[in-house]
Parts: C-alpha cells; sequence; structure tokens
C-alpha cells in the first residue's frame, strides 16, 4: 500500500502510470539522453503490479510502428521511448500515423536536462540555434497533449496527458528532461488509477430520449461500423446489436469482420460504389435510418467519395459526442452510446430483418498444382487455409486490396492502415500485434516494396519468439502505383532481393523458408504452416508484375473514368 510519505523516481512513476493504463510494452531504441530514464523506467518498482517490458527496435520509426500495432491489437496503449532530436524525429511519421488513424501511442523522450534546455546550450541532436521547443512544436501536430516536465510538476503532468490519451485515443507526447528522469516525487498518486473520462450523465440521458424518439416509427436500423469501434474495444457490443431484430451492419475497411461475417446480419464492407454486392449497398446509401458507429468518413472508406448515404441525415456515435441529424450531444462517449443504442433498438420491438447474402469473391474455381499463381489463385488458397482466431496482417497496397476480399475466420482481425497507409508499416506492427495477442498467430501479406523499407524488424519478431506466416508478394515493384500511373517508369522498380537469405540473415535461423510459384507450392506451404503452428514460415510468393487483386482492378478502373487528378488520389 502506498502512503503519502513514500517517493519514487519520476521515471518508475511514469512506468507505474503505464502498466496501470494497460501499457505493459515500450518500445523504442536507447539514446544518451534517455539511458538515465529508461534505467528508471525498467527499475524493479514495487508499485506495479507488473514490471514495464522493454522491446528493443531496429530503428524508432519501427518502434513507433510496432507500438501502434500493440496498441490496436491490445485495445490499449503502448509507448515509443527515443532521444531528443533526431530519435524523435525519426519516430513522428509512426506517431503521425497513429494521430489519424486514432491510436493512443505514448511517445516519451529523453531530453536534455532542465538547465540546458532552459540555457539554450548549444548540443548535439539539436538545430544549433539554442531553441529546444522545435521539436516539441513539431509534435503539437501530431499528438493530442505534450509535455516537458519538470520536477514539481512530473505527477500530475503525467497524468494529465494519459488521460487525454485514454480518452481521446489519440497519441501523447511526454518530454523527460535527464535530471527529472530520476528526480524524487510522491508515489500516493498512484493509489487512484487513471481511468478515460466518461460521458456527461445529463448529455447522456437526453441523448437516449431523444434517439427513442427517432427510432419511433421506423422498422429496421443499418449500422455502418468504423474502425474507432476497436479503439474503445467494444466490439462485443456491437456483436450483440447483430443479435437484436431487424439490425444490419455493414463494416468500414478499418474495422473489416467486426461481427462474424457469416452472420446472417452481416452486409460485409461498405467501399460505396465498389461495395461486394448492389444489394449491401443499397442497404447502406438507402437505409431510412443508418446509425454510424465509430465510422470514418474518408477517401478510402468510402470508395474514394462514392458513398451515397449523407452522413448529416444520419444518427453518429462518435468517440467523444453522439449526433441525431444536426442535433449534437457532446461528451457522450462511444461505449455509453452504443449501451443506449442497444436499449432503445431492443425497445423498438422490430421484426427480423431480410438477410442479403453477401458471395465469398475471394473463392473462384480451384486452379491444377501447376497452374502458375497469380492474385486470383493466391487469394482463393488463402481464404480456404485461413485458420479462426487469426490477425491477418495486410500491406498497404495490392496485400490489402486483397485481403478485404477475404472472409475472415471467426474472431479475427485485419490489422492495415487504410487511412495513413504508410508503406513498411506490417512488419513492425506484426511485432506489436504478435506481442499483444500471443494467443494469436500472425498472418502477414506484405509486396517486396514495402517489405524492403522495414524487413530488418523480422529480427525482433523472430527474437521474440512468435511464429508468424509471413507471404512475401514478390512481384517487381510498386504494383499499386503501378496500377494507378505510369507502370514502364523506373522508380517503379525495386533492387531485386534473395528473399531466401532473408530470414537467417536476421537471425531466424530456425524460419523455415518455402517458395511458392505455383498453386500446388502455395498449397504446400500453406499445409506446412498448418502442421507446425509453432514455427515461423516465410513464404516467398512469386506473382506477375502487372496482376492486381480483384478490388484494386475495379477501382483503377472505376477512377480512370474519372479526372486525372482524381485518380491519383489512390495512391
Amino acid at each position: 500500500m502506498v502512503t503519502n510519505d513514500e517517493t519514487i523516481s519520476v521515471g518508475q512513476y511514469l512506468a507505474s502510470r503505464l502498466v496501470q493504463c494497460g501499457g505493459s510494452h515500450a518500445f523504442g531504441i536507447p539514446g544518451d539522453f534517455t539511458l538515465s530514464l529508461l534505467d528508471e523506467l525498467l527499475s524493479v518498482n514495487e508499485h506495479s503490479d507488473d514490471r514495464l517490458t522493454w522491446v528493443g527496435s531496429s530503428n524508432e520509426l519501427n518502434a513507433a510502428y510496432a507500438a501502434d500495432g500493440f496498441a490496436r491489437v491490445g485495445r490499449t496503449i503502448a509507448s515509443v521511448v527515443t532521444t531528443y532530436g533526431v530519435g524523435e524525429l525519426s519516430a513522428i511519421n509512426g506517431i503521425a500515423g497513429a494521430f489519424a488513424e486514432d491510436v493512443p501511442v505514448i511517445s516519451i523522450v529523453g531530453m536534455p536536462a532542465t538547465g540546458a534546455l532552459g540555457s539554450g546550450a548549444l548540443l548535439h541532436h539539436s538545430l544549433l540555434d539554442g531553441d529546444h521547443e522545435h521539436f516539441v512544436r513539431a509534435f503539437r501536430e501530431v499528438t493530442a497533449a505534450q509535455t516537458v516536465l519538470t520536477t514539481e510538476t512530473a505527477t500530475a503532468e503525467i497524468d494529465r496527458v494519459l488521460t487525454v490519451a485514454l480518452t481521446s485515443s489519440k497519441p501523447v507526447y511526454l518530454g523527460v528532461p535527464t535530471d527529472v528522469a530520476v528526480a524524487r516525487v510522491s508515489a500516493a498518486g498512484l493509489a487512484e488509477p487513471i481511468r478515460a473520462r466518461g460521458s456527461e450523465p445529463g448529455a447522456l440521458a437526453a441523448f437516449e430520449r431523444a434517439l427513442a424518439q427517432r427510432f419511433a416509427g421506423e422498422t429496421a436500423v443499418t449500422v455502418l461500423a468504423g474502425p474507432r469501434i476497436h479503439r474503445r474495444g467494444v466490439e462485443g457490443r456491437v456483436a450483440a446489436l447483430a443479435d437484436l431484430p431487424g439490425v444490419r451492419i455493414a463494416s468500414q475497411v478499418g474495422s473489416k469482420a467486426v461481427i462474424d461475417e457469416d452472420h446472417p446480419a452481416s452486409l460485409g464492407t461498405y467501399m460505396g460504389a465498389i461495395t461486394q454486392t448492389e444489394r449491401a449497398r443499397r442497404a447502406v446509401d438507402e437505409a431510412d435510418l443508418l446509425v454510424m458507429v465509430g465510422t470514418v468518413v474518408s477517401d478510402f472508406t468510402t470508395g474514394f467519395f462514392t458513398q451515397a448515404f449523407d452522413p448529416t441525415a444520419a444518427v453518429e456515435l462518435a468517440l467523444d459526442h453522439a449526433r441525431i441529424g444536426y442535433a449534437v450531444y457532446p461528451e457522450v462517449r462511444l461505449d455509453d452510446a452504443l449501451e443506449v443504442l442497444a436499449r432503445v433498438t431492443a425497445a423498438a420491438g422490430f421484426a427480423a430483418a431480410e438477410v442479403i447474402e453477401v458471395p465469398d469473391l475471394a473463392a473462384p474455381a480451384a486452379a491444377d498444382d501447376a497452374a502458375s499463381l497469380d492474385h486470383a489463385i493466391f487469394w482463393h488458397e488463402l481464404q480456404g487455409w485461413l485458420p479462426r482466431e487469426t490477425t491477418v496482417v495486410a500491406e498497404a497496397g495490392t496485400s490489402f486490396y486483397g485481403a478485404l476480399d477475404l472472409r475472415l475466420p471467426e474472431r479475427s482481425d485485419l490489422l492495415g492502415q487504410p487511412v495513413w497507409s504508410s508503406i513498411g508499416y506490417t512488419i513492425p506492427a506484426m511485432l506489436g500485434a504478435g506481442l499483444a495477442r500471443r494467443d494469436r498467430r500472425p498472418v502477414l501479406i506484405i509486396g517486396d516494396g514495402a517489405a524492403q523499407l522495414t524487413v530488418q524488424e523480422l529480427g525482433q519478431v523472430f527474437h521474440h519468439g512468435l511464429a508468424p506466416v509471413i507471404l512475401l508478394i514478390d512481384n517487381a515493384g510498386y504494383t499499386v502505383e503501378r496500377m494507378i500511373q505510369s507502370p514502364e517508369a523506373v522508380y517503379q522498380d525495386i533492387v531485386p532481393w534473395n528473399w531466401r537469405l532473408i530470414p537467417a540473415a536476421l537471425g531466424g535461423s530456425r524460419v523455415r523458408v518455402l517458395e511458392a510459384t505455383t498453386a500446388g507450392e502455395l498449397r504446400a506451404a500453406l499445409a506446412v504452416a498448418g502442421s507446425a503452428a509453432d514455427d515461423a514460415l516465410f513464404v516467398r510468393v512469386q506473382l506477375p508484375r502487372d496482376d492486381a487483386p480483384r478490388l484494386l482492378v475495379e477501382l483503377t478502373q472505376r477512377l480512370a473514368t474519372r479526372p486525372a487528378e482524381s485518380v491519383k488520389e489512390l495512391a
């Protein structure tokens, strides 16, 4: 039990708070300005139920991606620890992606001592102009809260910014000077856990009354479920909605399979004009009562703005407010709003909704063993093999477009980055996802071009004993960009690698490495993966340079009829 006269270091206090908030893992690279901080973060701390686990990374950008993947799949927070200037700027792209996609990554920066910061000392890692606020200002653009700790304010500021992260589901920035990291502070605050701010009771009650009025006279409800559902960990509540009469649920690309895709209420994945079936598209676009839950209305999530529904006329349950038409109910949190939606829907007494069948688009006729692989065969074979409870990790580009046509097995996730779409994200994100959910075996699909950006993080994947199935699509360059414009341009090419040697070079001496150029070879490789679930598998899948998944082909064909500047939106 913590008493008022006990003291601990600022670093220990921060570690305790991170673990209390679910952030059990910290990713990063040590630097001279982080060493004292890291020693304190990782020291034995009697006030924490569990110690903070350190995961070294190959570079700071990979660390940020890994923290993002951990937080997404673990439905929690994660932290990335970098050094002042050179380290934090290397990570800022990953933090920006977390901001764009509502992932609470805690950016912790080891900074020079307070005296050096205040005196404007001309230090290494700085711009040598005496201004040590440059990088804090940069992070203001991609974080929801920022602070540089002092001994006097450290505990209060740590609690403040972590509360913002939990409440907003956005990254935050914590600068920790070297002297502050080791300073002693009261441990008393740790007795009171930090929680996300709850809904304002009056606003919540007013929203429930208004929602009941909106439902009056309706016969059914269509729910469009978006990726922010995952940020609150309320997938179970959405799944429970699907079991109520009169409810049909479509998912956006960032929340694919939020309910079982074989469920009678499932409309599959909604992407505007390129939704899998016309009936499913119309069920959303022409719904008399549309409820948008945790949605993101961006180019990719709407089939490049081809949606026909009117968001302003819908009911919206956002992370931090609810809306019915133009009436906004601030401080109504998504988890509470979903409980209201369930009560109002159950009370409405709807009849059962008509079931709309969603076809299995990844299942064309099976190919002979000798048939050369193409995307149609590849995705068909993957569809037939995927086990239950799998985290499918799909890189931006051909991999993600192909994965959207998969019908994911029960209790599975699709991990990608559809909004920020930073290529190379998925290898480090797979590391974070695998550490967050060791009970789930990741299946990574990534192109050769994207893999070359971050492949070194496979070393950490193997080091930590993860056993993913890695399907490396070798198609000689940037196929998604070739589909958009200038397929023969020299900038679409990449340097060919000997992929068979990569796992061993990165420490995966026991990784099974296979090649797949035909349907039979791919089937054999997947069979090996199924029979050796405790072993990592690396499969080089050779596909034609100019072949692409069905959805990507359809997208580029549709966009080709639009103005040239619109076609380039796909990139």
